[in-house]
Protein backbone atom coordinates (compact mmCIF):
# COMPACT_ATOMS: atom_id res chain seq x y z
CA UNK A 1 0.00 0.00 0.00
CA UNK A 2 1.06 3.33 -0.69
CA UNK A 3 1.98 6.57 1.43
CA UNK A 4 -1.25 7.92 -1.14
CA UNK A 5 -3.66 5.86 0.05
CA UNK A 6 -3.21 6.19 3.32
CA UNK A 7 -3.56 10.05 2.91
CA UNK A 8 -6.46 9.64 1.32
CA UNK A 9 -7.84 7.33 3.72
CA UNK A 10 -6.62 9.73 6.67
CA UNK A 11 -8.65 12.65 4.58
CA UNK A 12 -12.01 10.56 3.69
CA UNK A 13 -11.97 9.83 8.06
CA UNK A 14 -11.16 13.29 9.06
CA UNK A 15 -13.87 14.98 6.34
CA UNK A 16 -16.21 12.33 8.18
CA UNK A 17 -15.22 12.48 11.87
CA UNK A 18 -15.92 16.46 10.80
CA UNK A 19 -19.01 15.98 9.04
CA UNK A 20 -19.91 14.07 12.41
CA UNK A 21 -18.88 16.53 14.96
CA UNK A 22 -21.04 19.39 12.15
CA UNK A 23 -23.79 17.35 12.01
CA UNK A 24 -23.92 16.88 16.11
CA UNK A 25 -23.93 20.32 16.66
CA UNK A 26 -26.66 20.91 14.18
CA UNK A 27 -29.12 18.44 15.95
CA UNK A 28 -28.14 19.91 19.23
CA UNK A 29 -29.24 23.48 18.37
CA UNK A 30 -32.31 22.14 17.29
CA UNK A 31 -32.74 20.75 20.17
CA UNK A 32 -32.35 23.79 22.12
CA UNK A 33 -34.45 25.82 20.21
CA UNK A 34 -37.55 22.97 20.86
CA UNK A 35 -36.48 22.98 24.84
CA UNK A 36 -36.33 27.01 24.77
CA UNK A 37 -39.90 26.58 23.08
CA UNK A 38 -41.00 24.59 25.77
CA UNK A 39 -39.43 26.71 28.54
CA UNK A 40 -41.67 29.60 27.20
CA UNK A 41 -44.65 27.08 26.38
CA UNK A 42 -44.57 26.38 30.82
CA UNK A 43 -44.74 29.98 31.78
CA UNK A 44 -47.66 30.67 29.18
CA UNK A 45 -49.54 27.83 30.35
CA UNK A 46 -49.46 28.81 34.10
CA UNK A 47 -50.18 32.21 33.09
CA UNK A 48 -53.15 30.84 30.85
CA UNK A 49 -54.34 29.41 33.91
CA UNK A 50 -53.93 32.33 35.89
CA UNK A 51 -55.87 34.71 33.85
CA UNK A 52 -59.47 33.14 34.47
CA UNK A 53 -58.80 33.74 37.90
CA UNK A 54 -58.10 37.45 37.89
CA UNK A 55 -60.48 38.06 35.00
CA UNK A 56 -63.25 36.72 37.87
CA UNK A 57 -61.99 38.48 40.59
CA UNK A 58 -62.26 42.00 38.53
CA UNK A 59 -65.72 41.15 37.28
CA UNK A 60 -66.67 41.51 41.21
CA UNK A 61 -65.48 45.19 41.55
CA UNK A 62 -65.15 46.47 37.87
CA UNK A 63 -68.77 46.38 36.56
CA UNK A 64 -67.98 49.04 33.73
CA UNK A 65 -65.02 47.71 32.26
CA UNK A 66 -65.97 44.40 30.35
CA UNK A 67 -64.85 45.68 27.26
CA UNK A 68 -61.59 45.42 28.80
CA UNK A 69 -62.39 42.44 31.02
CA UNK A 70 -63.14 41.05 27.31
CA UNK A 71 -60.33 41.97 25.62
CA UNK A 72 -57.68 40.03 27.89
CA UNK A 73 -60.12 36.96 27.84
CA UNK A 74 -59.99 36.90 23.97
CA UNK A 75 -56.11 37.83 23.56
CA UNK A 76 -55.38 34.58 26.49
CA UNK A 77 -57.46 32.70 24.15
CA UNK A 78 -55.36 33.76 21.16
CA UNK A 79 -52.55 32.98 22.97
CA UNK A 80 -52.98 29.51 23.84
CA UNK A 81 -54.37 28.79 20.22
CA UNK A 82 -51.01 29.75 19.16
CA UNK A 83 -48.68 28.71 21.79
CA UNK A 84 -50.94 25.27 20.87
CA UNK A 85 -49.89 25.21 17.50
CA UNK A 86 -46.42 26.59 18.36
CA UNK A 87 -47.00 29.21 15.66
CA UNK A 88 -43.95 32.01 17.08
CA UNK A 89 -45.44 34.56 14.96
CA UNK A 90 -48.56 34.67 15.96
CA UNK A 91 -48.07 33.91 19.73
CA UNK A 92 -46.06 36.47 19.11
CA UNK A 93 -48.61 39.09 18.12
CA UNK A 94 -51.38 37.83 20.98
CA UNK A 95 -48.66 37.89 23.45
CA UNK A 96 -48.36 42.06 22.83
CA UNK A 97 -52.42 42.24 22.47
CA UNK A 98 -52.38 40.30 25.56
CA UNK A 99 -49.90 42.46 27.25
CA UNK A 100 -51.83 45.96 26.25
CA UNK A 101 -54.51 44.60 27.81
CA UNK A 102 -53.59 43.44 30.93
CA UNK A 103 -51.55 47.09 31.04
CA UNK A 104 -55.03 47.80 30.95
CA UNK A 105 -56.91 46.25 32.70
CA UNK A 106 -54.33 46.92 35.82
CA UNK A 107 -54.29 51.03 35.06
CA UNK A 108 -58.28 50.43 35.58
CA UNK A 109 -57.83 48.71 38.73
CA UNK A 110 -56.16 51.95 39.96
CA UNK A 111 -59.66 53.62 40.55
CA UNK A 112 -60.98 50.58 42.21
CA UNK A 113 -59.53 50.87 46.08
CA UNK A 114 -61.85 47.93 47.11
CA UNK A 115 -59.86 45.62 44.12
CA UNK A 116 -56.56 47.09 44.89
CA UNK A 117 -56.79 46.10 48.75
CA UNK A 118 -58.27 42.73 47.78
CA UNK A 119 -55.65 39.86 48.91
CA UNK A 120 -56.56 37.13 45.75
CA UNK A 121 -56.61 40.62 43.49
CA UNK A 122 -53.08 41.55 44.50
CA UNK A 123 -51.60 38.18 44.76
CA UNK A 124 -52.39 37.39 41.31
CA UNK A 125 -51.46 41.14 40.08
CA UNK A 126 -48.16 39.41 41.44
CA UNK A 127 -47.99 35.87 40.32
CA UNK A 128 -48.92 37.45 36.75
CA UNK A 129 -46.11 40.07 36.97
CA UNK A 130 -43.40 37.44 37.98
CA UNK A 131 -45.02 35.12 34.91
CA UNK A 132 -44.23 38.27 32.69
CA UNK A 133 -40.64 38.60 33.98
CA UNK A 134 -40.32 34.98 33.53
CA UNK A 135 -41.94 34.74 29.94
CA UNK A 136 -39.52 38.05 29.04
CA UNK A 137 -36.02 36.45 30.38
CA UNK A 138 -37.16 32.67 28.11
CA UNK A 139 -37.86 34.96 25.24
CA UNK A 140 -34.55 36.13 25.53
CA UNK A 141 -33.26 33.19 25.95
CA UNK A 142 -35.34 31.30 23.07
CA UNK A 143 -34.02 34.65 20.76
CA UNK A 144 -30.52 33.71 21.42
CA UNK A 145 -30.65 30.02 20.84
CA UNK A 146 -32.49 30.44 17.67
CA UNK A 147 -29.88 33.50 16.54
CA UNK A 148 -27.30 30.45 17.17
CA UNK A 149 -29.36 28.04 15.22
CA UNK A 150 -29.72 30.55 12.45
CA UNK A 151 -26.33 31.46 12.10
CA UNK A 152 -24.78 27.74 11.39
CA UNK A 153 -27.29 26.55 9.04
CA UNK A 154 -26.28 29.68 6.75
CA UNK A 155 -22.59 29.60 8.20
CA UNK A 156 -20.08 28.27 5.58
CA UNK A 157 -19.43 24.92 6.11
CA UNK A 158 -22.48 23.97 7.93
CA UNK A 159 -25.18 25.61 5.50
CA UNK A 160 -23.94 22.22 2.92
CA UNK A 161 -24.68 19.93 5.63
CA UNK A 162 -28.20 21.79 6.53
CA UNK A 163 -29.42 21.87 3.80
CA UNK A 164 -28.42 17.91 2.96
CA UNK A 165 -30.55 17.50 5.71
CA UNK A 166 -33.17 19.92 5.82
CA UNK A 167 -31.75 22.12 9.01
CA UNK A 168 -33.46 25.09 8.67
CA UNK A 169 -33.93 28.88 9.86
CA UNK A 170 -36.37 29.35 13.10
CA UNK A 171 -38.66 32.15 13.73
CA UNK A 172 -37.79 35.07 16.26
CA UNK A 173 -40.61 35.37 19.03
CA UNK A 174 -40.86 39.30 18.04
CA UNK A 175 -42.80 42.32 19.43
CA UNK A 176 -43.74 44.87 16.98
CA UNK A 177 -42.88 48.50 18.22
CA UNK A 178 -46.30 48.90 18.79
CA UNK A 179 -46.64 46.31 20.90
CA UNK A 180 -43.95 47.24 22.94
CA UNK A 181 -44.72 50.80 23.83
CA UNK A 182 -45.87 51.28 26.74
CA UNK A 183 -49.62 52.00 28.06
CA UNK A 184 -50.95 55.57 27.61
CA UNK A 185 -52.86 56.01 30.74
CA UNK A 186 -54.54 58.78 29.56
CA UNK A 187 -56.40 57.46 26.28
CA UNK A 188 -57.49 55.13 29.01
CA UNK A 189 -59.44 57.53 31.03
CA UNK A 190 -60.99 59.43 28.79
Amino acid sequence: MSIGFFVTLGTAIALLLYGIVLYNGLVNLKHSVGKSWSNIDVLLKQRHDELPKLVEVCQQYMNFEKDTLARVTAARSAVFAASARADVAQVGAAEATLQRGLGSLFALAENYPDLKANETFRHLRGRISELENALADRRELYNDTVNLNNIRVEQFPDLILARLLSFGPQPLLEFGLEETRDVDLRTLFH
